[in-house]
């Protein structure tokens, strides 16, 4: 008796019999053929690797060193041994982080739009250190960008501007 699952398998089976059979016949020169003209496809695409900036290089490393930071306080707030205010210190400064790590991306993008100069920024209480990459900053451009970051703040922030 002759079931559903038997007549699929029969089907299937019998397929890939006949690619098989073809594929092993196929003269070999169709074959090249068809990979050169695969890989010369793909050789006209342009792929363009280019090795990280410096800049893209910081913002990874500040990235997995907030990241770490975090994972660490989340820690402090899930133990159940913390004390109170280990919990409320961990949780504030959380919030600091975060508070940072946009306002670190809002000075960034405002300076990319201002001055179109890609930048890495790092806020450190009052300490705001703005690199910039460039081949070289003039002190002009460097007193703007500080001008610039600190007419958003009421408080004096120490802005430093370094080129790499």
């Amino acid at each position: 008796m002759i079931n559903k699952k038997n007549i699929w398998f029969l089907t299937l089976f019998s397929l890939i019999l006949v690619l098989s059979v073809y594929y092993i016949t196929m003269p070999k020169e169709l074959l090249l053929s068809n990979l050169k003209t695969t890989f010369n496809d793909s050789d006209s695409t342009n792929i363009d690797i280019k090795e990280a900036s410096v800049i893209e290089t910081l913002k990874v490393e500040d990235k997995e060193a907030t990241d770490k930071e975090k994972e660490d306080l989340k820690k402090i707030l899930t133990d159940s041994n913390s004390s109170i205010d280990k919990k409320n210190e961990a949780f504030d400064k959380m919030k600091s982080l975060d508070i940072n790590t946009s306002e670190e991306e809002n000075i960034s993008k405002k300076v990319k739009e201002e001055f179109k100069y890609d930048t890495f920024t790092k806020i450190d209480g009052d300490k705001i250190k703005v690199i910039v990459a460039t081949d070289k900053l003039d002190t002009k451009t460097a007193n703007k960008i500080m001008r610039f970051i600190q007419k958003d703040y009421d408080t004096k922030k120490y802005i430093t501007v370094e080129y790499k």
